[in-house]
């Protein structure tokens, strides 16, 4: 969950609540005892939690943090149950915790606890099973001479006459105001009191009845109470099996492997008795009970075989998945190999006759290559689209650079060569205009002779044929770099030029 995102909610569970968390350095309030409840990364408990206490004001401590365990920045809430029958119900306690919240994931508040049984649990979902009780006596109980008050109560299918069809369940709820309960008792049919800790399912055709009695912190028994009933046989007999089903979840490539990780979720339907089981067999191994989804991260493929089986016993035919789960990529850390070629006419001292092209190529064995880049001298980066030439007389300077997919950019490189004008053509009509013009803007820069017989408007040649716009703009920018090289411009003329080329509309 995003930072963000966990501190709303936080703010909003403290405005519903009527009780504010408290700074972690500021003074304890006034209680007369303390009890702390922490979590860490697990989802399924809380780290520590009080099982006993004693009526009376109390500071409880929830604490979530890096300190207590949690490294992730997981929430988790600390919640006191307020509806479910058999447990107190006058404490109202939401705090949601992290360890990126203002508190840095420790909270306070002030309650007063009364005798009793009281639940508490994680409303986040998937945390389910973060749930316990405290039992609070009164203090003194040596005391408490009454026993628990202790009920039982019957539900399933009824028919007209009252009867339960096909099952029964007995619920039992015991409380006690004094020490508190200690233990809760039944049994069946009179056969033996054995311990309750879920309702009882009672399916043998027949007169019934459960007994049931509560013990209580100071050693009190309740009377046995009882709760009578009759199960009869269902009218129509269920012999279809349930429907059954899977659904896959994870990332997936472009042959629909699943990357890292597969997660099957099973669900099954039964308009008869209704579903009793779900299990699964993976890769062959034996058929084990569902209860949670099925992650599944080892690389390779897996076959999923699942069923289902009704209360009457009706188990579905088996079903396969089939997928394959493949390793994540590993993360691309290398950036592209890039170089650069100069070719053209060149004379005795190495330098091209009438113009230079340059072309660079990149390569890249991972992500693959995103862009290439080159600048000419100290010009900008200018995204290359195909091989350069530079027909500018005088010294020059190419880099050139290359970025990957995963944003990962080449070491910049450069290459340097030297552009002479061709001795057999060298301007024999010169554009002699006072000033250089460029589509009819003039730029105000003097239109000087730059050696050989050629002006400024000579070399910027704005009426050769350009591929584009763009490129006659960069020719543009490399003519003017090497007359300011050559001390022919000053920057400032250079940038008058250069501007006046990209507001024409010369090769568009």
């Amino acid at each position: 969950m995003p930072r963000r995102l966990t501190a709303a909610l936080a703010a909003l569970l403290l405005t519903v609540t009527p009780w504010a968390a408290t700074p972690a350095t500021a003074a304890p309030r006034a209680a007369e005892q303390v009890l702390t409840w922490t979590a860490d990364d697990d989802i399924t408990r809380y780290k520590s939690a009080p099982t006993q206490a004693v009526a009376g004001a109390t500071t409880i401590i929830w604490e979530n943090s890096a300190a207590t365990g949690n490294t992730t920045g997981m929430p988790h809430t600390l919640t006191f149950d307020t509806s479910t029958e058999g447990y107190n119900h006058d404490v109202t306690l939401n705090i949601l915790a992290n360890p990126f919240d203002v508190n840095n994931g420790r909270h306070e508040a002030t309650v007063t606890l009364t005798p009793g049984r009281y639940r508490y649990f994680c409303t986040i979902p998937g945390h389910g099973q973060m749930v316990g009780e405290l039992v609070v006596t009164d203090g003194g109980g040596g005391d408490d001479t009454t026993p628990p008050t202790v009920n039982g109560a019957v539900s399933g299918d009824r028919d007209q006459d009252g009867n339960y069809v096909g099952a029964a369940t007995v619920t039992v709820t015991a409380t006690d105001v004094g020490s508190g309960v200690d233990t809760v008792e039944y049994q069946v049919d009179d056969t033996s009191f054995q311990p309750y800790t879920q309702p009882v399912r009672v399916t043998a055709i027949g007169d019934h009845s459960v007994q049931f009695r509560a013990t209580d912190q100071a050693g009190n028994t309740s009377a046995v109470g009882s709760v009578p009933f009759r199960i009869v046989e269902p009218t129509q007999e269920d012999t279809t099996p349930p429907a059954v089903t899977a659904a896959l979840t994870g990332d997936r490539d472009g042959d629909g492997n699943y990357v890292g990780t597969a997660t099957a979720t099973l669900t099954a339907t039964d308009e008869g008795s209704g579903v009793a089981s779900i299990e699964y067999s993976l890769d062959g191994g034996a058929f084990t009970t569902y209860a949670n989804p099925v992650v599944v991260n080892t690389v390779g493929m897996h076959m999923l075989h699942y069923r289902a089986t009704d209360v009457a016993g009706n188990t579905s035919a088996e079903q396969m998945a089939h997928f394959t789960v493949v390793a994540p990529p590993v993360e691309d850390t290398t950036p592209p190999t890039v170089s650069a070629t100069v070719t053209g006419d060149r004379n005795d001292d190495g330098a091209y006759v009438g113009g230079a092209t340059v072309t660079v190529t990149a390569t890249d064995d991972e992500s693959g290559v995103a862009k290439v880049e080159y600048a000419l001298g100290t010009g900008a980066w200018t995204t290359y689209s195909g091989p350069v030439t530079v027909r500018a007389v005088g010294a020059h300077t190419v880099r050139y650079r290359a970025t990957d997919t995963a944003g990962n950019t080449s070491t910049e490189q450069s290459s340097t060569f030297t552009v002479v004008a061709d001795g057999t053509d060298a301007c024999p009509e010169s554009d002699t205009r006072a000033t250089v013009i460029i589509d009819g803007d003039d730029t105000g820069v003097a239109n000087v002779d730059t050696g050989d017989g050629c002006t400024i408007n000579d070399l910027i040649d704005e009426h050769a044929d350009y591929p584009g716009h763009a490129e006659f703009v960069r020719h543009v920018e490399a003519v003017t770099t090497a007359l300011v090289t050559g001390g022919t411009l000053d920057r400032r003329q250079q940038g008058a030029i250069v501007r006046a080329a990209a507001r024409s509309d010369v090769g568009a």
